[in-house]
């Protein structure tokens, strides 16, 4: 039975924090890796506080600020954190949260090829070993020591040698006094209208708490017809993808269906058909999907609400999709912060210190 989903996907910033039958907490987080503030606005409709965030990214601290106006900001890599005296409200943090770059343990890129090289990232474009971004962040709990944590990465982790990393840390995060969790969540069943699945760690300072957590979530599928825009005559994808889109078949998913069936080389795998009896595949940086009824790519706010992010957010100059796919959604983070609240926090002999 689907649960009822608290959280809506279609939301406005306008609207203020927490989301309406939720109060506020007062439970203070700060955000590492923040990107556009996805997991921030997450746990704000959650009734969190957002105390402040990090970037290593200029345009990234840029539209943070000005959609989020946090007390605290840090634009630097996580590193120069790890070296510098903090404001004091930030060791007594309920939950640090963070997600570091991941691009080295998605599925997508290179893997074991890319681990422990040092590359530009488009992130500040600061030369960077991403492998290494993970204990930089463990390290910063270790600094802080938050009563709770919260990680999230890519599915890769948790798959053939990206296994290795994630027993590193955990290890890492026991040696340090915290009990973890890893969860493989779906944002499809809980409430965005979105297949991305995630991993995220989630760990309790031993001192704190020791709760076996549960993040069992069933909320009703959303499919794309329900976010999709009633607009006429749109096209805007090119004459090849057009040429090949015209005889595309039911039973086929991809460009590349389409171009096995017409005797041509399998290629264009990457472009799916996003069907409208179906939830949308994940959103990528790319993002060459098609729509299967008409010959377009979807538009912002068919990915707004794809990623549940607030219909009035202000993208400045950062493209949207980019933002997006860089960001948790934040129904996502919603849900998690919500649980994490009702079986850690809300518990009388867990209550966070005055």
């Amino acid at each position: 039975m689907n649960q009822k989903n608290k959280f809506p996907y279609k939301w406005y910033l306008k609207d203020n924090y927490p989301v309406q039958g939720i109060k506020n907490n007062n439970l203070k987080v700060f955000s590492t890796f923040a990107c556009g503030g996805g997991s921030s606005m997450g746990y704000k409709l959650a009734g969190f506080d957002v105390i402040g965030a990090n970037d290593i990214d200029p345009k990234m601290a840029k539209v943070y600020k000005e959609n989020h106006k946090p007390k605290h900001f840090f634009e630097c890599p996580i590193k120069d954190l790890l070296k510098k005296e903090l404001p004091k409200e930030l060791y007594n943090l309920d939950i640090l949260d963070g997600s570091p770059p991941c691009s080295t343990f998605s599925m997508a890129g290179q893997r074991e090829k890319g681990w422990k090289k040092k590359k530009y990232f488009r992130e500040g474009q600061t030369k960077q070993v991403l492998s290494d971004l993970f204990f930089d962040y463990i390290d910063l709990v270790n600094k802080l020591k938050p009563k709770v944590f919260i990680a999230e990465n890519v599915k890769g982790m948790i798959i053939g040698n990206g296994k290795a990393y994630t027993k590193i840390i955990l290890k890492k995060f026991e040696e340090i006094g915290y009990n973890t969790q890893l969860f493989l969540l779906n944002a499809g069943s809980m409430g965005v209208p979105q297949k991305r699945e995630r991993v995220f760690f989630i760990g309790q300072r031993k001192d704190f708490s020791n709760i076996k957590l549960k993040m069992e979530f069933n909320k009703k599928t959303i499919l794309f017809r329900e976010i999709k825009e009633n607009i006429k005559n749109l096209k805007d994808i090119t004459e090849t993808e057009y040429n090949i889109w015209k005889k595309r078949k039911k039973n086929e998913y991809s460009l590349a269906d389409t171009l096995v069936k017409m005797g041509k080389k399998y290629n264009r795998f990457t472009t799916r058909y996003i069907f409208d009896n179906k939830i949308p595949y994940t959103i990528t940086a790319g993002d060459n999907n098609i729509l299967f009824s008409e010959p377009r790519h979807m538009t912002n706010k068919e990915r707004s609400l794809s990623s549940s992010f607030p219909l009035d957010y202000n993208f400045l100059d950062i493209k949207p999709k980019y933002l997006m796919v860089m960001s948790v959604p934040p129904v996502i983070m919603a849900q998690i912060a919500n649980q994490v609240y009702e079986q850690i926090f809300k518990k009388a002999d867990n209550k966070p210190q005055s």
